[in-house]
């Protein structure tokens, strides 16, 4: 399939010297197991330097702009400016999932596998941009996409950690500690999707997803303190 990815380009204020580079960001695994002939890779290279120069970029200004912050506070402000959700909103705001190049099965999927999708899709461009444009285009991205959402992470306190919280409300309220467990775990090895429920005592309270049990328990945990009311 040819995509014409130049809207996309002017979208984002950027003319990609390789334009095969941009392609590759967004053709996904799944894309090849129909298209053999076409002779394409997949975009999880990409994806993990992508990962990589995200972390970086993203560090380096929290560490500029939050001086008097302890590492905790900066390690979770970037936690909650690239976890799956914030990319995957980005993502649909630059309007990628017109050019994301998926299976048909893949393609009819617009839930919580689409933002996972979307997510490393976002992380495999800004790979593509690093490669293309070097450092300096990769960063101008990503300040240009990611930062301005740093004001609300900060003023709404979306940065807390969400289990620590809940586990204080849980015990002030119900006298019991919640506990987590993994529900269902699916992909390959190295690209891992984890679904994992929270409970108080054996009652369900709420199920969160995410790229690592971690992540899942952090999701988990924040949609139990709205489902209680105790944000």
């Amino acid at each position: 399939m040819n995509k014409d990815f130049s809207a996309f380009e002017q979208k984002i204020g950027v003319s990609f010297k390789n334009k095969d580079l941009l392609k590759l960001a967004f053709t996904h695994r799944s894309y090849l197991n129909e298209h053999p002939h076409e002779n394409l890779e997949h975009n999880e290279r990409l994806e993990f330097l992508g990962d990589a120069v995200l972390e970086l970029v993203v560090t380096e200004h929290l560490f500029a702009a939050f001086p008097d912050k302890p590492e905790g506070d900066l390690t979770a402000y970037r936690a909650a400016l690239v976890n799956t959700g914030s990319l995957s909103q980005a993502a649909v705001e630059l309007g990628m999932n017109d050019y994301l190049l998926l299976s048909k099965g893949e393609a009819k999927d617009t839930g919580k596998a689409r933002q996972f999708i979307l997510a490393n899709t976002f992380e495999a461009l800004v790979g593509a941009l690093y490669l293309d444009g070097g450092y300096s285009a990769a960063q101008q991205f990503i300040a240009s996409i990611l930062f301005p959402r740093l004001s609300s992470i900060v003023e709404y306190h979306l940065w807390r950690d969400a289990k620590s919280h809940f586990q204080e409300k849980a015990q002030e309220v119900a006298g019991a500690t919640p506990s987590y467990r993994v529900l269902s775990e699916t992909g390959p090895d190295h690209d891992k999707h984890f679904t994992v429920g929270v409970y108080i005592a054996e009652d369900i309270v709420a199920e969160g997803e995410g790229k690592s049990k971690q992540e899942a328990e952090q999701n988990a945990a924040a949609k139990a303190l709205e489902a209680k009311g105790w944000q």
